[in-house]
Parts: structure tokens; sequence; C-alpha cells
């Protein structure tokens, strides 16, 4: 069975876009957390931490 899960800091509902996160055997799964039944991803884990050092610099900010 996959174990998902989300930030801790997702628990407040002014935190509710949140994304969930699986290891699936040398990939990691993402999906809505408000939608767990809807549409999933898969990425190899060098696309994931891109991904994460992305977001992480700014790259996807909103503002």
């Amino acid at each position: 069975m996959t174990e998902w899960r989300k930030s801790r800091r997702s628990t407040s509902a002014e935190n509710s876009n949140c994304v969930e996160v699986a290891d699936l055997a040398g990939n990691i799964g993402v999906r809505d957390s408000k939608n767990p039944d809807g549409p999933k991803t898969a990425l190899d884990v060098s696309t994931w931490r891109s991904l994460l050092a992305s977001i992480k610099d700014g790259e996807y900010d909103l503002a």
C-alpha cells in the first residue's frame, strides 16, 4: 500500500492548497491532497529535486 504524506505546515485552513507525495519505488508520486482519487503524477528523483529547488528559489511564486 502506498503511503501518501503532506507537509506538517499544511494543517490549517489557510494552507489547504497542498500536494501529497509518496515514495513509488524509485519515483516520487505527487497528487492534490483535496482530491486523493484524482490525477497523480510520478517524477524521477532528479526531476523531483530540481522541482523542489525551483520552488524554494521562488521560481513559481505568484506574486
